[in-house]
C-alpha cells in the first residue's frame, strides 16, 4: 500500500496542482458554484443564545 506525501513547499504544491487532468479543470460542475439553500434562524435557535449579550 502506497501513501501520498503532503507537499511541504509552495513549489511542491504547485507541481501537484499541475498534475490535475485538464478534463477535470474544464468541467462546469467543478467551476460553477451551486446556490446555497435558503435558511433562517428560528425561535428555538435564537432562544439558545438569548442570555448571551454578544449574540443578540
Amino acid at each position: 500500500m502506497s501513501t501520498v506525501k503532503e507537499p511541504e513547499t509552495w513549489q511542491q504544491l504547485i507541481a501537484d496542482c499541475s498534475d490535475i487532468p485538464h478534463t477535470l479543470e474544464a468541467s462546469p460542475a467543478v467551476i460553477l458554484p451551486r446556490a446555497a439553500p435558503h435558511w433562517e434562524v428560528d425561535e428555538t435557535c435564537e432562544a439558545q443564545v438569548a442570555d448571551l449579550d454578544e449574540y443578540v
